[in-house]
């Protein structure tokens, strides 16, 4: 199962939620400029793009592709780890809201657990039924102890 991050928009309304997978992109891996992009993530895909740059001209300059190359992995490696965290907090920068995490298979199955817990009204506790804290001798509630109406 995976992690989505439910962001509402500044209207709140329910039509325009997204979510957000939160884990390892495999497609920011391989393209992470084409991925902030397509994420419309423009500040962060002119700085990777930037850096990219700067880290390849370094290692022709001093003569350590390698370590260049390297560095340039480590970059996408950052982009595909923190790729949907930078996603949430463009979105927070927009005014959304972060209404929770759903844990899904998909995002289908997030956006139905998502409909179906808004939908579900707030049910009123019979008194009954609610537990209630054992007191102290002192009078005070003691810690970590319940007492069930039906036992004593």
């Amino acid at each position: 199962m995976a992690s989505y991050v439910v962001m509402e928009p500044p209207g709140r309304s329910p039509g325009d939620v997204r979510f957000v997978r939160d884990g390892f992109s495999v497609l920011a891996l391989i393209f992470p400029v084409i991925w902030l992009l397509w994420h419309r993530l423009w500040i962060e895909a002119l700085v990777i793009f930037a850096a990219a740059l700067c880290i390849g001209a370094a290692g022709e300059l001093s003569g350590w592709s390698g370590t260049a190359m390297a560095i340039s992995f480590l970059l996408a490696l950052y982009v595909a780890l923190e790729g949907p965290e930078l996603r949430i907090r463009a979105l927070g920068r927009r005014g959304w809201q972060d209404a929770g995490v759903i844990d899904a298979a998909d995002e289908d199955e997030a956006m139905t657990r998502y409909v179906a817990g808004r939908e579900l009204p707030p049910e009123a506790e019979p008194a009954e039924t609610r537990a209630s804290y054992v007191a102290a001798p002192s009078g005070a509630p003691a810690l970590g102890l319940l007492a069930y109406p039906t036992r004593r």
